[in-house]
């Protein structure tokens, strides 16, 4: 918004905005700030407006032991993450370059994953149960045809040229500068694969190959929604595991979009990566600013309206800048959670009925040992933030 405003002053009225403000680190700050902002300001009266309407958090509880249920929780205001969207998408119109790609994409990500949350949460409290929300096959149905979208874009231009689209949005400029540099299309960007602290792409799909490049592209889009809304159970748990993998990405798609910089570490440069940092840290301000209300004790949750979307913005976004090995590092806290519940279900089903965990998700099996609530909490806050700062040094280690 803020460049086509410039474009409308400087051809009326001759006038023109600070060039400060269209530095992508200035605007990075700037979208985190006015997400942070609203979202506190809005807070109250949001959670205010939630109780009026009785949309309270329905919990299942009845599928673990008596200490880790949470019937003191039933009751707290829920659908937070319409607050945090909110408050991301108003920073996105305000700093974003609408015109470029990515903006768009990373628009109609938030949109569609927060409705598809939005239909859970409205199913849910319209039958008074948690168990009785949006069929898993209908969700999954829902999110494979969200993801493939992405997938068709980055794999298959022609069709989305045949529809016109190329001239809305242009296609991002990519660049391996190290060795010899080369222009890569965005096909052949998108069937890489890379791993931290690795330089060179460990998979290099093209033809027919492109297939199991869609169907990964589209494996890490739907694993990074559900494993969020899955880690989703405590008081701010899932909150501040996503500031540290936003915050993470974030650095990485602010140096993609440097040429220098992209240069000097050895990976690729992304032209306009930089509006994928933007988003980010206004992803990252509005989930500082949820976690005022959603800190233990929690005053509203952000239901599957915000884990869902939030998860699905996490893993769209890895999969622009090319790092979905890098988000399985940075997000293992969310690895781990999915996994305790996959082990689980197998386990229960192919060993007669043995569990591995007391309860899962996994933060619930230290909750049934007697963990307090805070204290899981803050030990996977620790965790997290670990696996960030791991993250970060493979920029310089490969």
């Amino acid at each position: 918004m803020i460049t086509l405003i410039n474009e409308y002053l400087k051809a009326n009225f001759g006038l023109k905005i600070p060039s400060v403000f269209f530095y992508y680190s200035t605007r990075m700050i700037l979208a985190a700030i006015t997400s942070l902002a609203v979202v506190i300001f809005l807070g109250p009266r949001f959670i205010n407006l939630l109780k009026a309407f009785q949309r309270a958090q329905i919990l299942r509880t009845e599928d673990c032991p008596e200490i880790c249920q949470h019937k003191k929780k039933q009751g707290t205001p829920s659908m937070g993450g319409i607050l945090i969207l909110g408050a991301m998408l108003v920073s996105l119109f305000l700093w974003m370059d609408l015109r470029h790609i990515f903006t768009a994409i990373l628009l109609f990500s938030t949109i569609s994953f927060g409705l598809l949350g939005f239909g859970d949460d409205y199913v849910k409290f319209k039958s008074g149960s948690s168990k009785n929300g949006m069929s898993g096959k209908v969700k999954l149905l829902l999110q494979t045809l969200l993801a493939s979208m992405l997938a068709i874009y980055l794999l298959c231009p022609s069709c989305y040229e045949s529809l016109g689209i190329g001239n809305w949005f242009n296609p991002p400029t990519i660049k391996e500068l190290w060795d010899q540099p080369v222009t890569l299309t965005l096909q052949q960007y998108a069937g890489r694969f890379y791993l931290p602290f690795i330089k060179d792409p460990v998979l290099e799909l093209t033809g027919m190959w492109l297939i199991l490049a869609a169907l990964l592209i589209m494996f890490v889009v739907i694993g990074s929604s559900n494993a969020v809304n899955l880690t989703d159970g405590l008081d701010g748990l899932a909150t501040g595991c996503l500031i540290m993998v936003a915050s993470c990405l974030a650095l990485f798609a602010f140096v993609s979009n440097n040429v220098d910089l992209a240069s000097y570490l050895n990976i690729l440069y992304v032209e306009g990566s930089g509006e994928i940092a933007i988003y980010l840290s206004a992803f990252v301000g509005a989930c500082i600013g949820f976690l005022w209300y959603n800190g233990h004790p929690a005053e509203l949750f952000m239901g599957d309206t915000g884990s869902l979307a939030l998860g699905g913005i996490i893993g769209v976004s890895a999969v622009l800048l090319n790092r979905e090995g890098l988000l399985a590092l940075i997000g293992g806290v969310f690895v781990a959670e999915t996994l305790s519940v996959i082990l689980q279900v197998a386990s229960f089903r192919w060993r007669n009925k043995k569990r591995i965990f007391l309860c899962t998700p996994l933060h619930h099996h230290f909750e049934c040992k007697g963990w307090p609530e805070t204290k899981i909490v803050i030990r996977f806050w620790i965790i997290g933030l670990l696996l960030a700062i791991v993250g970060i040094a493979s920029l310089k280690f490969q």
